[in-house]
């Protein structure tokens, strides 16, 4: 079977929305129903999948999951966002950077951008409307911002680069610090701007920050210290050695189960049934769709795949800027048709031989490909995140789009600055 011919139906099938983990796997068992003669028959395949997934590194991915949905039903998100916004809320655009913050700080906790932006918009949404702003910048604020969930660590899909690149899963957390911020830097910019061109109603604005101060910074320090805690005790039991990035997932499940239960008291013994099976359920389908990305990128790899857009790459550039500058382009587009975890499993052993050879670090380029991804959160067709704060607000997503237009620009400049600027990803790396 023809790669061209497999790339063709691929695409096609895709377009077609047909869920992304059928496509992969039907692509992986094409070549040798068309050919019986081609290598990765039924049996070598299913080992395949079923080897791809029985991975250490892997298995944080459903534990982050689990830790984030405890947390979500805990209320962490609230008690980070309104300690942020006592400080913040009086400033002009307070609060739409008290929701940035926010994304920053859940997404240290939950890895994944739809649940960022699921959690924090669910309760931010409806404190910024009823003060006063657009009930769909509100919405788009929270949709792009969500993205930053999968930059900042942990991060999922720098779990699943790791795995496919064969680096540290911990180097990558470290690096992705400082993009996360400036992504989120650059968002608050907008939103400043925004509120700076739009006004803000700062009389409902004044009340709600006095609102804030009634119990005083102490009780409000005290209120959200084990939420403002999660990301500390995750990341820094990474950093510090004490844990792989899979045994403090682990870490991360029982500290958010604590929280929830004993501190918060919004969970109870009665609802850990229903967030374990909501968590199987959400993890399940993922780990379908990574076992056929792992059988789909071995048949393209006895394809020849990969030498077969190296040298269409390379015969098209021949320096790193115009190189990287197309990875970027061809990541943008894959983001806004493909979800995250196929698009770094298949795309990874294909780009990151080239990115070597002109001269790119492993760790910065897995930074560049994941965020690339991210955008792809708020870009349609696929744009997860537009999807979940649609079902939030019940906006149509085609409003909420045009709304998150400025911040993905916002974003994409970020984007530029991280690729071009090795040290943000590499600072503390060195």
């Amino acid at each position: 079977m023809s790669p061209v011919v497999l790339g063709i139906t691929f695409f096609l099938l895709v377009c077609l929305a047909v869920p992304i983990g059928t496509v992969l796997a039907g692509m992986s068992f094409m070549p040798h129903l068309v050919d019986s003669w081609f290598p990765t028959d039924g049996p070598y395949l299913v080992r395949a999948m079923i080897s791809g997934i029985n991975s250490f590194p892997i298995l944080a991915v459903p534990m982050f999951m689990l830790s984030g949905n405890i947390m979500a039903q805990g209320g962490i998100s609230e008690k980070m966002f309104n300690f942020f916004s006592y400080f913040i809320a009086p400033l002009k655009a307070g609060l739409p950077i008290s929701v940035v913050v926010t994304c920053l700080f859940y997404g240290a906790i939950s890895g994944s951008g739809p649940a960022t932006a699921a959690a924090v918009g669910a309760m931010t949404i409806p404190v910024l409307t009823k003060l006063g702003y657009n009930r769909v910048f509100a919405t788009s604020l929270v949709a792009v911002a969500g993205g930053v969930g999968v930059v900042i660590p942990p991060s999922i899909p720098f779990i699943f680069y790791g795995q496919a690149a064969n680096v540290s899963v911990g180097k990558l957390f470290i690096g992705g610090i400082l993009p996360g911020l400036l992504i989120g830097i650059c968002l608050m910019v907008y939103a400043y701007y925004y509120c700076w061109k739009h006004g803000e109603d700062r009389e409902k604005l004044n009340a709600y920050h006095e609102e804030l101060k009634q119990d005083g910074l102490w009780k409000l320090f005290l209120d959200s210290f084990w939420a403002l805690l999660s990301p500390i005790i995750i990341l820094g039991t990474i950093y510090s050695g004490i844990a792989s990035p899979t045994e403090a997932a682990v870490i991360s499940v029982f500290y958010s189960l604590f929280l929830a239960m004993f501190i918060y008291k919004r969970v109870w013994i009665g609802d850990i049934y229903g967030i374990l099976k909501a968590s199987v359920k959400m993890y399940a389908s993922i780990a379908f769709i990574i076992a056929a990305a792992i059988a789909f990128a071995r048949v393209l790899t006895f394809m020849e795949v990969p030498q077969t857009i190296e040298q269409a790459i390379t015969s098209v550039v021949d320096n790193p800027v115009a190189f990287i500058l197309l990875v970027n382009v061809i990541l943008l587009f894959v983001g806004m048709v493909m979800d995250t975890t196929p698009a770094i499993l298949v795309l990874t052993p294909i780009l990151l031989p080239l990115a070597k050879n002109f001269g790119f670090d492993p760790i910065h380029f897995g930074i560049i490909m994941v965020v690339n991804l991210a955008i792809g959160f708020v870009t349609p067709p696929l744009g997860v995140n537009l999807f979940v704060s649609s079902a939030l607000t019940k906006i149509p997503v085609e409003r909420i789009i045009k709304f998150a237009i400025p911040f993905i620009g916002a974003f994409i400049v970020a984007l530029l600055i991280i690729t071009f600027v090795p040290d943000i990803s590499l600072a503390f790396l060195k």
